[in-house]
């Protein structure tokens, strides 16, 4: 039997902020999503990275008097820490002040080059160094952007090289029309369909390196280097060292993107317009996210509002944290956080749920002196009332919530039938009968609740095979 491949990616997040809960939500569901298709039986490759060159990075390491590379070096490591604490399954990691990603962008750039979509002319623009983006007017609230209200719009006048995205209008349609669950949800594929419609502009792709000099030489000009998208946007293919080492590449290639929906344009029809322009295979999917609220409003460092996902995580616990991610917030919408609702799920579903099943399912077994066989992960099968419930079906459309409610329903209705049987009420030799069932029952769900939580779902697995002994709380009240 041919090997299977799945390759899925985050956005490679700016290092100049800390972590916030909206990328721990990013890379949870791209992680929950490696997960599951690793149970599928796929060889998975899970890319993460940071980006590190354009104008915010400079300027902070401007104001803190550092050179931009040893800034990045001191703040490369949060990230890091943050898939650690987040127990993420990545296989593969590149920071885009890498050497070899620094080489494929400028071999990325030649091929745009050679196939006539890059040239250079003089422009004025109006532009937003939070998105490092250019805005139109039409784009602007009050001449603000409206995703950074707080940094003022700049304008800038000078010679840069463009692509020639212009080029590429009824390339991306056609690709929007024979491929309707390209960008999921549909109302994001909708929304990049209406904007690609209205035409396109070609972009600027490099800057002056005499008034910005942090980002990838432009190859054959010592006086231009590459903006910060261009040379991002690059790392989905580096990542797997592309273009000198081609086997991963060739291997894993077409990608799945997980993306927040401020990076809707650039994932879905910048990028794929950069791919064909390069000679390269498009994406095979793009999945884009909302925001995470705070107590109904949205985050930000001057409301005090921010939400720091390495305190949730020290505080609830990383499964904990996962589920109210996975749960809680609309895999397709905004969605909010608040400690009340953390607090009250956590102990309605987690400590009073799950938890509790197992824990007195495990005192039974001790207490009767239960011994399961031991039976290999692989050999466990999906519950039938799981594949009833549609539990693969949500995971494909990436209902992480939905799917979570199949297999706690199920979870439920084992709970309803130990009631019914009060099995601490029968004879020796049926309770013991009675008990090897319930956690194999328990031992089938919880196989496929890995993609949610891992931890949890090891530990369960476990302690419930061999002689059966009692351990502490999975999920302490809180």
């Amino acid at each position: 039997m041919s090997k299977r491949y799945f390759y899925i990616t985050t956005t490679a997040p700016y290092v100049n902020a800390d972590p916030h809960i909206g990328f721990a939500l990013e890379l949870v569901q791209a992680d929950a999503i490696a997960r599951f298709k690793k149970l599928q039986g796929f060889t998975v490759a899970f890319g993460f990275g940071t980006d590190e060159h354009g104008l915010k990075i400079y300027r902070q390491a401007q104001e803190e008097n550092k050179l931009p590379q040893d800034y990045c070096d001191e703040h490369v490591g949060k990230f890091k820490s943050l898939a650690k604490a987040l127990n993420l399954s990545t296989t593969h990691f590149i920071r885009t002040t890498d050497q070899k990603h620094v080489e494929a962008a400028q071999e990325f750039w030649k091929r745009c080059f050679q196939n006539n979509d890059i040239y250079k002319k003089n422009y004025k623009v109006k532009y937003c160094v939070g998105c490092e983006l250019e805005k139109t007017d039409s784009e602007l609230e009050n001449n603000k952007c409206p995703i950074h209200p707080n940094l003022a719009i700049e304008d800038y006048e000078e010679e840069n090289y463009f692509f020639r995205f212009s080029k590429y209008q009824n390339r991306l349609l056609q690709l929007y029309n024979n491929r309707p669950d390209f960008v999921i949800p549909s109302n994001r594929l909708k929304e990049i369909e209406s904007f690609v419609k209205k035409g396109l502009h070609d972009f600027s792709i490099s800057r002056l390196k005499s008034k910005m000099p942090w980002g990838v030489p432009v190859p054959g000009d010592n006086d231009h280097v590459m903006y910060v998208w261009f040379d991002a946007l690059v790392f989905y293919i580096s990542t797997l060292g592309w273009p000198d080492s081609l086997l991963d590449f060739e291997k894993f290639w077409p990608v799945i993107h997980v993306a927040g929906k401020d990076n809707l344009r650039q994932q879905t029809a910048i990028w794929q317009a950069m791919l064909i322009s390069a000679g390269l295979p498009g994406s095979r999917q793009i999945f884009i996210h909302g925001f995470i609220t705070s107590d109904g409003k949205k985050m930000s460092k001057s409301l005090g509002n921010v939400i720091d996902p390495f305190e949730l995580v020290e505080q609830y616990g990383v499964d904990a944290v996962r589920y109210y991610l996975l749960k809680e917030i609309p895999a397709a919408d905004d969605g909010g956080f608040s400690h009340s609702r953390m607090k009250e799920i956590y102990n309605a579903d987690l400590a009073n749920g799950i938890g509790n099943l197992v824990s007195r399912v495990i005192k039974l077994g001790e207490d009767h002196n239960v011994t399961i066989s031991d039976q290999p992960e692989d050999s466990i099968e999906l519950p039938e009332s799981l594949n009833k419930g549609g539990f693969f079906d949500h995971l494909e459309k990436y209902e992480f919530n939905m799917a979570l409610e199949e297999i706690w329903k199920d979870f439920r209705n084992l709970d309803t039938e130990i009631n019914s049987d009060k099995p601490w009420e029968m004879d020796k030799s049926q309770v013991a009968v009675r008990l090897k069932y319930y956690l194999k029952e328990i031992r089938k769900r919880v196989k496929f609740l890995k993609p949610f939580l891992p931890n949890t779902s090891d530990t369960i697995m476990k302690m419930t095979q061999g002689k059966i002994k009692k351990i502490p709380p999975l999920f302490p009240r809180l």
